[in-house]
Parts: structure tokens; C-alpha cells; sequence
């Protein structure tokens, strides 16, 4: 099986810092966990795309994986997940509302026909 095969049947952020052999501090983790992936996801997506991964071996792919989430993690160091805003929900929190729509008629712009 390839490594990125074996990412994808991991359960649990622990699961990839173990796999990939990188320390970790449990209280970071358990905050930020899904959004630790996520940003390692998205730095893999954009290594895919960039073409890094073609004629790699398993062992470079490994440690290019290492260093993706290594980042991700760090980013969690420096910042929180509210700051991050990875998720829909966070970016609506801060996002500009849109004044609604009135449907109020005032009664003396009404004419009787």
C-alpha cells in the first residue's frame, strides 16, 4: 500500500503525527484537530496540483506528507482555529451582514382606486 493510502485509512489526528513520526502536544491537538487536517489537506492538495508528487518514491511522499502536516501544526502554535477561519461557519462569523430587505409599505403612499 502507498503512503497516501495508508493516510487515508488513519482515524484520528494522533493516528497521522504517529504514521508520520512527528511529536505533538496532546492539549494543541485536541483543540485543533480537525483543523490541523484540514490545513495539512489543503498544503497536500496544493503540493498535488503543483506536480510534487510525481516520481516520488514512498519514503519522499512520506516526508513530504511529515512536512505538510508538520506546518499545519504549527500554524495551530501560532494561531487558533477562530483566527484560521478554515471552516464555513467561521468565516460567516465575521463576515459582513447584509442589511435585509424591507417589504414595509408606508400608508401614505398607498392611493385609493
Amino acid at each position: 500500500m502507498s503512503v497516501l493510502q495508508d493516510l487515508g485509512h488513519l482515524s484520528s489526528a494522533e493516528d497521522f503525527f504517529t504514521y508520520l513520526d512527528l511529536d505533538f502536544d496532546p492539549a494543541v491537538v485536541q483543540v485543533s484537530r480537525l483543523h490541523i487536517l484540514r490545513r495539512m489537506g489543503q498544503y497536500l492538495k496544493g503540493s498535488e496540483i503543483d506536480g510534487a508528487f510525481e516520481g516520488l518514491s514512498d519514503a519522499e511522499i512520506k516526508t513530504l506528507c511529515r512536512s505538510h502536516l508538520e506546518q499545519a501544526y504549527q500554524d495551530f502554535i501560532a494561531s487558533s482555529p477562530i483566527q484560521e477561519r478554515l471552516f464555513k461557519v467561521h468565516k460567516e462569523a465575521v463576515a459582513p451582514k447584509e442589511e435585509p430587505q424591507s417589504n414595509f409599505v408606508a400608508l401614505d403612499s398607498l392611493k385609493i382606486v
